[in-house]
């Protein structure tokens, strides 16, 4: 697209000492649109150590004539996957100049990781809620079309979350972090319960521990395991992502496809929220995109979960450079 920025403006790599000025961008963003900020110290940190991310090439962030940080954008793929993610956000009040900026760099970059990891294209997607007209616009003239939506859900939490009470033959608790055949039946439900869906993309245990390797923070007391008859039939994964803000997250959520429709992931669900609330959590949050077809929004909707905002994701393929 070929934009510049304004003089005396500039661009560079981020380091982890920007976390906090990258933090406040994100945050005035979101304010911006959804009406609160909706992102953490942990998150930056996540995205900018993960796996498949050099903060060199792939994340920067736009400085204006001050020296102050105004924008920021990334490529996100801690897996490895055939398909890119990324985002780019922008201080509303005076970083729009940085947003076609960034969209170039993040462009050019995905050309250039597909020709590194030798494949003729990428596909690459990127979210905007719905009041960001002028950055959907931006997406749009540079090829990206209308893909699908996701909502941001929460759940006030009660004082005393009461404990779930599972049917004879299920056991929820748990998972056991030093037990590596738990670990990798936890990973193989997380796998494979997501097969069904049409953005399923084919993860190794390698690849999953290596991600959670470098996680800033783990609470192992929120991840869960339910076992019927003692087999391993699903799983919770939750995130210290939104903990600062006094909230419990529910990462992953999954069951495998012959023990759906048991209760299963309301059993998981009431023993996170349990826990959270246990910890003086006020609430839970997840993510759910709406196009599951496993009916994932109904059963958050079953529990009390409420849609705070709704993201649109765009995507385009980017030929390889």
């Amino acid at each position: 697209m070929g934009a510049a920025l304004p003089a005396g403006w500039s661009v560079r790599p981020p380091t982890l000492a920007d976390t906090s000025a990258i933090l406040a961008v994100v945050h005035a963003s979101d304010v911006a649109s959804v009406g609160e900020a909706d992102f953490t110290t942990d998150e930056v940190v996540e995205i900018l150590t993960a796996p498949n991310h050099d903060m060199r090439h792939d994340s920067w962030v736009v400085t204006d004539a001050t020296d102050a940080i105004v924008g920021w954008a990334y490529i996100d793929n801690a897996l490895g996957a055939p398909r890119e993610n990324f985002d780019a956000y922008v201080d509303p009040g005076r970083g729009a100049p940085a947003h076609p900026v960034l969209l170039d760099l993040v462009l050019a970059r995905v050309a250039r990781r597909a020709s590194l990891a030798g494949v003729p294209s990428l596909l690459l997607r990127g979210g905007a809620i719905a009041s960001e007209r002028p950055y959907i616009e931006l997406l749009k003239s540079a090829g990206f079309a209308f893909s699908k939506r996701y909502a941001r859900m929460r759940r006030a939490l009660d004082a005393a979350e009461p404990a779930p009470v599972p049917p004879a033959g299920v056991t929820v608790r748990p998972v056991r972090p030093d037990d590596e055949a738990e670990l990798r039946a936890f990973h193989e439900v997380l796998d494979v319960a997501f097969r069904d869906t049409p953005d399923y993309q084919p993860s190794s245990y390698e690849a999953y521990r290596a991600r959670i390797a470098v996680l800033p923070g783990i609470d192992w007391d929120e991840w869960f395991v339910a076992r019927v008859d003692g087999v391993v039939a699903a799983i919770l994964q939750s995130s210290t992502q939104t903990a600062e803000e006094n909230e419990g997250w529910v990462k992953y959520l999954a069951v495998r496809r012959e023990y759906r429709g048991r209760g299963l992931g309301r059993l998981l669900l009431g023993a996170a929220f349990h826990t959270y609330a246990g910890k003086g959590r006020r609430a839970a949050g997840l993510g759910v995109d709406l196009t599951n077809p496993t009916g994932a929004y109904r059963l958050y909707e079953s529990v009390g979960m409420t849609a705070v905002y709704e993201a649109d994701i765009y995507e385009r393929v980017v030929t390889a450079a």
